[in-house]
């Protein structure tokens, strides 16, 4: 028999291979806090919100989990929004395979493409960045100089580790954490 990969998608867990670290932190805010979706910093060290379009000042922390939170906290299923002030379970340190949340319209991806955050703490496909020229006269190499050290769309966050075609609404994905 031949390994396929990983899959199928789990029943009611999001960590499907691999050892995670793990924190425990409170919801701050409520809002699109479902488990497997991108966690960024709240006002405080031990406080998180969803992540959303990348910004430098938000940069995500880590992946709002749910085996690992006590279930005192954590919803009936992995498709219910965590409640503020929950402690959850947040997962980080790479290399592990966890269920996270494709955002709609993303076309067609193929196991191994490079994932970004974006809005409510799902994924994005990752682009390559492009420098167009605006106005009279060509780019010479003398303007194509960039500054900064993180890409315009944010930093890879994960890699699909399944072909997903294009789909009109969020919808789970296996992906391989590298954050």
């Amino acid at each position: 028999m031949v390994d396929v990969g990983y899959g199928p998608v789990p029943t009611n867990k999001i960590i499907v291979a691999g050892q995670p670290l793990t924190q425990i932190l409170k919801v701050e805010t409520a809002t699109n806090m479902y488990p497997g979706r991108l966690v960024i910093q709240g006002t405080n060290d031990d406080d998180v919100t969803v992540g959303g379009v990348f910004a430098v000042n938000s940069m995500a922390v880590g992946w709002l989990g749910y085996e690992d939170t006590i279930k005192l906290h954590r919803p009936a299923t992995v498709d219910t929004i965590y409640l503020i002030n929950a402690q959850v379970a947040v997962h980080n340190g790479g290399g592990f395979v966890i269920v996270g949340a494709l955002a709609a319209s993303q076309g067609t991806l193929k196991k191994g493409d490079a994932l970004v955050m974006a809005a409510d703490g799902t994924l994005a496909k990752a682009t390559m960045q492009t420098i167009t020229a605006s106005g009279a006269g060509a780019i010479t190499d003398a303007q194509e100089v960039g500054a900064g050290t993180l890409p315009a769309g944010g930093p890879i966050v994960a890699y699909a580790e399944e072909t997903i075609a294009d789909v009109a609404a969020i919808t789970d994905i296996m992906v391989r954490s590298v954050i």
